[in-house]
């Protein structure tokens, strides 16, 4: 398997869980709490790493106990952290409410993520790369430096549109394969009306036509229960495929799109197609939603591969 760049966010994540999500102004009992390793690129990193992938993470924590623990989890997975800087700022942090259905609503705090700066992104760092992964918890300017790096030496430029912010033109040519929901997929195109989730195939070629003429040819579109869908304009022999999901007992979604997305890039590094990849990557995001937590839920390939 070549290599993996991926840079960006490593977070502490303090998660409660509740019977429910609170609603505005409301005051819920939470029935357990912890801290866990997160921050959606160091969670993408040591999922491509539990899959096989060889994965460098470049990234930021603070001179603090959460960064020990991001350090100590994601260099445990097997990930390269000798690119991950100590800083003078506090860890990221993300503040999370989990409910009994898996769902989860999340606040993040940058923090030491925010000292991510686009002359970080070395280009040595991304020679003999095959995948760079991205996504947008740290500033655009770095997002856009990285990704014009890993298209520089040659590698995909795989870019998690999350948490949604507009995006650059220059940002989109750069990228290779985009991965949303359908929700920031439709703010892309400026507000696009997606077909339903469980539209048939043939009901995706609108969007499609749409996001080629915003730039790009190749989006993964997740579409959470329903699975997710492939639209790929350079195969004109099967443009559109629906992907089934699988189907599991949900325990805590946190960090399930994180899981999905590290699937893609290892699977992609090892010579996968987009689809290969997106089938394998759904198994490994429903295995996640299993477990609570984000680093420790995610599968082994060996996991996997039994699912499979």
């Amino acid at each position: 398997m070549s290599r993996i760049v991926v840079a960006g966010s490593l977070n502490a994540d303090l998660t409660i869980y509740c019977e429910r999500l609170p609603s505005p102004g409301e005051t819920v009992h939470g029935n357990d709490f912890a801290v866990n390793p997160g921050g959606k690129s160091a969670n993408q990193a040591v999922a491509a790493a539990r899959l096989g992938g060889q994965v460098t993470l470049l990234g930021a924590v603070g001179a603090d106990p959460n960064g020990d623990m991001l350090v100590a989890s994601t260099a445990g997975a097997g990930v390269d952290v000798s690119h991950v800087a100590r800083v003078s700022r506090p860890t990221g942090v993300a503040v999370i409410s989990v409910d009994t259905a898996g769902e989860n609503s999340i606040i993040i705090s940058a923090g030491a993520n925010a000292t991510l700066a686009p002359e970080h992104m070395d280009p040595a760092l991304f020679a003999g790369a095959s995948v760079v992964s991205l996504c947008l918890e740290v500033s655009l300017d770095t997002v856009q430096a990285a990704a014009q790096a890993g298209h520089d030496a040659g590698a995909t430029v795989l870019l998690n549109l999350s948490p949604f912010a507009p995006v650059a033109q220059e940002l989109a040519r750069l990228t290779d394969v985009l991965l949303v929901n359908a929700h920031e997929g439709s703010q892309f195109l400026g507000g696009y009306d997606m077909p339903a989730a469980d539209a048939p195939a043939n009901a995706w070629h609108g969007a499609l036509e749409e996001f080629v003429r915003h730039g790009l040819n190749k989006v993964l579109l997740t579409l959470g229960a329903d699975g997710s869908v492939v639209l790929d304009a350079t195969n004109s022999a099967a443009p559109v495929v629906r992907i089934a999901p699988t189907v599991v007992q949900a325990v805590d979604t946190t960090g399930a799109g994180d899981a999905f997305t590290g699937a893609v890039a290892a699977r992609l590094a090892a010579g996968d197609s987009l689809v290969d990849a997106a089938r394998y990557a759904s198994v490994a995001a429903a295995l996640a939603a299993t477990k609570k937590g984000t680093q420790a839920a995610y599968p082994s390939s060996g996991e996997v591969a039994a699912r499979l």
